[in-house]
């Protein structure tokens, strides 16, 4: 029997409105969307009581570890926490042991996901400064996109060499993603530390990979695009002086794009002090004033996508010495419930909200038939509840590390379903694993 869901009474925020309206979901598509659908005798009724219903959040940077490091999470792990947080679908990154930097690789990976992922999915092909005609392999309907680490890498994945990232931009059939920071730079600034004999401390960690790192490198990309016509997405800007190689307006015809992550809009380095290596990332949490000109950007359209760069490792590891422990930190499980603090807080309205993290991805990525609430459309849905609170606590923690950057954070709005597919993977306690029911995602472009 199909999947038959009638979701009365909700505020749907879409396409730039907010409207009341009834939902009906038949098998994995929103069949209807009216002021008033009658139930059937065969309807599972809920009942929003007027709760906000928004498109899934689509998250197009993820690190969820596997294979070769399922000690610090695992497909499932991480996509049974992703939808717990509003996300049904995902774009993950190569960095994993061994790295995605072969199409055997990548189809591998898409087929340990149609076994245990709870979201929707695709990967990334990773750039090596010999792997050219793997990238030229890539099918821009199947894949997602190229990963380059311009910067600050490690093995085989950091491609430097002017004459290789020439070719990627030149050649690469796919829309082209880059982390961009100039390692030269953020040696140089780690050997001055030493040259006066200074022991660097998670303090120093916006210092050592600055602004200047940032911009030589995000800089260098948006050149070598316009130089060869590329698309490219340039991933988690982190600073203000960055905002101005990326046009504001709408996302539409844009072949150079940007994107903010919810841990470089939340916090800033005066959370250093407290949280330590919690939140030590690359590029780095950086100042008030950057976490503050990247959400006016934002608003503006300089930065077209919010992502996560969901990157989680074990807490032991983070326990270690400024220098030893590694960067990165868990967020799909709270990145929407941050986002919606932030319109709580009057910094984001929800239309902007659903533009940046489920419309634009979608846009960008030519992603077919998600992102919106549209009738025809695939029912990966949220239901979001502005009027409970929900605190994070060891207890409701869904990652496989255990921990979160935000616990003890009280949230002034909770999650009360997530569907993906038509079928409910989370209702505000608990999330399932269907199998079966997450899909490769497909591009028309």
């Amino acid at each position: 029997m199909p999947n038959n869901i009638l979701i009365k009474g909700a505020k749907i925020v879409n396409d730039g409105t907010i409207f009341t309206a009834d939902l009906k979901i038949v098998g994995k598509r929103i069949e209807q969307i009216s002021s008033e659908i009658a139930a059937k005798a065969n309807d599972r009724v809920i009942e929003a009581n007027g709760q906000y219903l928004l498109p899934g959040m689509i998250d197009d940077q993820v690190h969820f570890r596997e294979p070769g490091l399922t000690q610090k999470g695992t497909i499932r792990s991480e996509s049974l926490a992703a939808v717990a947080g509003g996300i049904t679908s995902y774009m993950e990154m190569p960095n994993v042991n061994p790295a995605t930097t072969t199409i055997e690789a990548l189809e591998s990976k898409f087929n340990i996901a149609k076994q245990t992922s709870a979201a929707n999915f695709s990967f990334y092909l990773g750039a090596t400064e010999d792997n050219l005609e793997q990238i030229k392999s890539l099918d821009p309907t199947k894949h997602c996109g190229v990963k380059v680490f311009m910067g600050a890498s490690t093995g085989d994945l950091l491609v430097e060499a002017p004459e290789a990232l020439d070719a990627i931009f030149r050649d690469s059939p796919t829309l082209i993603v880059t982390h961009c920071e100039n390692t030269p730079m953020i040696l140089s600034n780690v050997a001055a530390y030493r040259d006066a004999e200074k022991i660097p401390t998670i303090l120093d960690h916006p210092k050592l990979r600055d602004h200047n790192a940032c911009y030589a490198s995000s800089s260098y990309a948006v050149d070598l695009a316009k130089k060869y016509g590329s698309q490219l997405h340039v991933l988690h800007i982190t600073t203000a002086k960055e905002l101005d190689l990326f046009e504001p307006g709408d996302i539409e015809g844009k072949k150079i794009t940007a994107e903010a992550c919810v841990h470089h809009l939340w916090f800033c380095d005066e959370d250093y002090p407290s949280l330590g290596n919690l939140i030590k990332c690359n590029p780095a949490i950086k100042s008030k004033n950057d976490r503050d000109a990247i959400l006016h950007a934002l608003q503006s359209g300089q930065i077209d996508i919010i992502a996560t760069d969901h990157a989680p490792h074990t807490f032991e590891e983070k326990q270690q010495a400024y220098e030893k422990a590694p960067a990165g930190l868990p967020l799909v499980q709270h990145a929407l419930l941050t986002l919606l603090e932030h319109v709580d807080k009057g910094r984001l309205t929800f239309e902007q909200l659903v533009e940046k993290a489920m419309h634009n991805p979608s846009k960008r990525y030519g992603i077919q038939e998600r992102g919106y609430i549209r009738e025809g459309y695939f029912a990966d849905l949220v239901l979001v509840d502005t009027a409970d609170s929900y605190e994070v606590t060891d207890e409701n923690i869904l990652y496989h590390c255990g921990w979160s950057p935000f616990k003890g954070v009280k949230f002034s709005s909770t999650i009360t379903g997530t569907w993906v597919n038509g079928e409910q993977v989370y209702d505000g306690k608990s999330v399932v694993m269907i199998p079966g029911v997450a899909e490769r995602l497909s591009f028309a472009r």
